[in-house]
């Protein structure tokens, strides 16, 4: 059988330029090869609400140059009505004799039926191919469909002893101006960015994103801050007596981490970055409510116990109930690293 495992790398790459701007709608892009098996156009999903890949892709064609051919995608292709026509009915159309898809999509209004129409209509369907990669570009999108809950990452900015700043609070910095602009990059392919008061208090940060959320218990920050002057910003206090905030601002009532991201899930945030420090990223390990880590070390050591670590709260003396989690990648960013790790789960 015909390898097609250099076209679905491909369509990886081109669907990441989806990045931060299709949410709800998962990272998808296409290949369309003729009956020749050159490449004769390719395409992605640039924007929800915007075209599909396949449809971006297809609609590209004027000479009907791809009947009999092939069409590779990294997602299986839609077969209902959404925002637009599925793109199952556009394949049969144009007379593709072939599809690659890399898995199944996980929507139950698609899940096997744009493959099942694909197939009723005599094209070829090749299913699985990079299936592992495909589901790790798509992880937000997985776990929002097949559990009906936001997608959390969190990242840290430490010293190769674990620690985010000086017993003093000195931070500024850590980590290097590459390693800054990395964070900066990460920020903007999530839905929202997630701090603290403690965080907004001691470093006043701009987070410019369209989205932030702020943990407030007791409303300490001032709306006169940096903080609040950009984008829309969700701010979760115990507080019963609000003040009439300013109109980016909206309340939300807080009593714990879980039944705020199932508040913000409800509000179509499908992803939120964690900026914040130890004692906030101690408690979502604890509860179990991280998916992914980025982890930026610098080769730098302070040695000092009184340091303020990046995950605080933990108290076990068996090495066996540590929180586990698996590289996916390590990136030099000299003189630092970034190490992204996904979390497993403990046996």
């Amino acid at each position: 059988m015909k390898s097609y495992e250099k076209y679905m790398q491909k369509c990886f790459e081109i669907a990441k330029q989806g990045l931060g701007n299709v949410s709800p709608n998962p990272l998808v892009a296409c290949i369309v090869l003729d009956k020749n098996d050159n490449i004769i156009s390719t395409g992605y999903h640039y924007k929800y609400g915007e075209n599909h890949a396949e449809r971006d892709a297809l609609l590209k064609l004027k000479n009907g140059e791809e009947v009999g051919g092939t069409l590779i995608v990294n997602l299986e292709p839609c077969s209902h009505y959404g925002k637009t026509p599925p793109c199952a009915d556009l394949i049969i159309e144009r007379g593709l004799k072939k599809v690659v898809i890399a898995m199944q999509d996980v929507n139950p209004i698609v899940a096997g039926n744009g493959i099942k129409k694909l197939k009723d209509n005599g094209i070829e369907v090749i299913e699985n191919v990079l299936k592992e990669q495909a589901e790790e570009l798509n992880e937000v999108f997985i776990k929002n469909m097949t559990k009906k809950e936001i997608f959390v990452a969190l990242k840290t900015a430490t010293t190769l002893d674990g620690k985010i700043a000086t017993k003093t609070g000195a931070s500024k910095w850590i980590t290097s101006e590459n390693a800054r602009k990395k964070g900066h990059e990460l920020r903007k392919i999530y839905d929202a960015v997630l701090t603290t008061s403690a965080t907004v208090l001691a470093d006043n940060p701009k987070f410019e994103c369209k989205t932030k959320i702020l943990i407030d218990r007791y409303l300490k920050c001032d709306f006169s801050l940096d903080y609040f002057k950009t984008g829309k910003i969700y701010v979760a206090t115990t507080i019963k007596d609000l003040p009439t905030p300013p109109n980016n601002i909206e309340f939300i009532e807080y009593s714990n981490l879980k039944t705020l991201f199932k508040q913000l899930f409800e509000k179509g945030i499908m992803s939120v970055f964690v900026e914040a420090g130890g004692t906030i990223n101690g408690l979502l390990l604890e509860e179990n409510l991280v998916d992914k880590i980025y982890q930026f070390i610098a080769p730098k050591i302070i040695g000092d116990n009184s340091a303020k670590s990046a995950f605080d709260g933990r108290n076990i003396t068996d090495i066996n109930k540590s929180k586990n989690f698996k590289i996916q990648s390590v990136e030099n960013l000299e003189p630092d690293i970034l190490i992204t790790l996904k979390a497993v789960q403990n046996d």
